[in-house]
This record gives structure tokens, sequence and C-alpha cells, in this order.
């Protein structure tokens, strides 16, 4: 039997405006100091004050300190009426530790824009679940670590200023492209598509029922990635949503004998008979281009012929 989590009266936070003042954590992996610092000096110069969060200074083996330490982190910022934004440093591994020491009726009390993806996804979906907080899967300060491009700031900043009717085109470097076509309209839900599988058959499983189903991943291998879209697909999460949107799936690599499929030719082999606009190489995730979407809240898949894009047609920010 499918397990769905029911999910707490949506809240959207408010929205973010000039000279906000951003809380940065850690809740997952450290980062080391240098990216951490390039990154902040990216957002100081478009006008935001950063917070460093205890975490960011901490390490623990691969973590970014002791879970409680990054609990305490993404509460502290949570409560503190200040901070009017939270950003992930970074994903990697850990999050799932961090998700029963969360008090989210805390959260849900002291509403604000949470932002990042990859190991990010359980709390994205966790808090947006649990709490009813509308949540970001977006770029985090180890995005701006190494580059800045210019397509991840000006959507962030579209997304998250109150704007209605924002258009999530695909930049001429990272094309999207149709599998079906097809134009339909759900809530948000899902990012890395091993936190999502590992969420199946526990009480942090998305309900995926009327969704636009989004789902990205790095560095896995061709079986790999069948194996989790089967998985998917007959755990019933599939089974009733309004649309699929794949997202980047970096740095898949072949087998020494060949999977004989490319990541479309898997997913349409899955999912190929479902009657659902599908696209894929969304720019979501961990490649160059990152865009800004709301988990949670409605949005409107446009999956043309040529160019499709997701358009988000009411502010997902108050």
């Amino acid at each position: 039997m499918t397990i769905f989590s029911r999910m707490a009266e949506q809240i959207t936070p408010k929205r973010l405006s000039a000279g906000a003042r951003i809380g940065i954590v850690n809740p997952a992996y450290w980062l080391e100091p240098e990216r951490l610092q390039r990154a902040v000096d990216v957002f100081e110069g478009i006008g935001y004050e950063l917070v460093l969060g205890k975490s960011t200074g901490l390490q623990e083996n691969q973590y970014a300190g002791s879970a409680a330490d990054r609990a305490e982190d993404i509460m502290a910022m949570f409560k503190d009426p200040s901070i009017d934004a939270i950003i992930c440093a970074r994903g990697g591994y850990g999050c799932n530790r961090v998700l029963p020491l969360l008090d989210y009726d805390a959260i849900r009390d002291n509403p604000k824009i949470f932002i990042g993806y990859s190991d990010i996804t359980g709390l994205l979906t966790s808090i947006a679940q649990r709490s009813g907080l509308v949540t970001f899967h977006g770029p985090m300060l180890t995005t701006f670590g190494v580059q800045t491009v210019q397509y991840n700031l000006d959507t962030l900043q579209q997304v998250l200023s109150g704007r209605s009717e924002v258009l999530m085109q695909p930049p001429a470097a990272c094309q999207a492209r149709t599998l079906k076509p097809g134009v339909a309209r759900g809530p948000a839900w899902g990012g890395n598509l091993v936190m999502v599988n590992s969420r199946l058959g526990t009480d942090g499983q998305i309900d995926t029922r009327g969704a636009i189903v989004f789902l990205e991943d790095i560095d896995e291998k061709l079986y790999a990635l069948d194996r989790m879209m089967l998985h998917l697909k007959n755990s019933g999460s599939l089974d009733h949503i309004n649309g699929l949107v794949i997202g980047e799936m970096l740095e898949v690599g072949d087998s020494k004998v060949p999977f004989g499929k490319t990541v479309d030719e898997i997913v349409l082999d899955v999912c190929g008979d479902m009657d659902i606009p599908i696209i894929s190489n969304f720019p979501c995730g961990h490649g160059e281009y990152q865009a800004t979407l709301p988990v949670s809240h409605e949005v409107e898949l446009n999956a043309l012929e040529e160019n499709p894009f997701i358009l988000i047609p009411e502010p997902p920010v108050g």
C-alpha cells in the first residue's frame, strides 16, 4: 500500500526584498571556507546582508558538525525575527539525520524562505509537508562558490520577488526536451531522485497525487537510474501525477557492458504509457544552470514540441 503524508495547511513566506538579511546554514556536508566566502561576496555584492550560522564553521568528519548542531542552527535561523530568508550552504549527505530533530510547529509559526537542493530535498519536502511552508528547490552557496551564473541569480530573485506569472524558460545552453507533449498544472514536488526514493515507505514519502513531479541527480549509473525510476513507478508514486519534469541527470555513466538506453529512453520506457506531459533536461539540480522551483506550490508545465517551460502562475511568496 502506498503511504502518503498529509500536508499541513499551506503557508507562503514573505517575499525577498532588496537588502534582505539572509541566514546561511549547512545541514549536511561541510563547505570549504574559500568557496563559502566567494559565494558570500556574490550575495553581498548585490545588496543582501548575509548571516553565517554556526554550522558553516563546523566540521565533524564529512558533516558540518553533529546532527544536533545542524538542527539547532536551522531552528535558530527560523526563530530569529531579523532573518528574512535561509539559504543552505551545500548538500552532500546528512540531512536525514537532521529531519527528526526539527521543530516543525516552530517553523510553521516563523515562516520564511528556505532554499536548497540535492540532499536538501529531504528538508524541503519534510518542511513543506509537516509545517505547510512553501520551500524552494534552488541554488545554494556552493553554486556560487566557483562561478557566478546570472541565470541562477535572476531566476532566484524573480521567483522570490512576489511577481505573478513567472516564466521558467531554460537557457539556450541547457535546452529542455519534450518527451511527451501537453500542458498540465499541479503542485511541484520532488527533487533529488535518490532522496525521493529513500523516503518511500516512510512518513516522509511525498504525496504525489495531482503533482508536477520533478527529479534530478548526479553521478549515477544508467542501470541505477532505471532501477530508481522503476521503483517509483512500482510504488504507485507516479500513478496519479499530472506531469513529469526530468532535470539534468549530470555525469550519468554507463557500465563496462553498455546498458543500452539513454536517460530519455529510460524515462520513456518506464513512463511512456502515462497520459501526461513529460520533459527532460530541465535546468534544475546539479548543473551549471539552476532554476528555482517552489516545492508544494502550483506550477504549470508547458511541454511544447519546442522550447518547453514551466510557469509559476501565482507568487509562492507573500
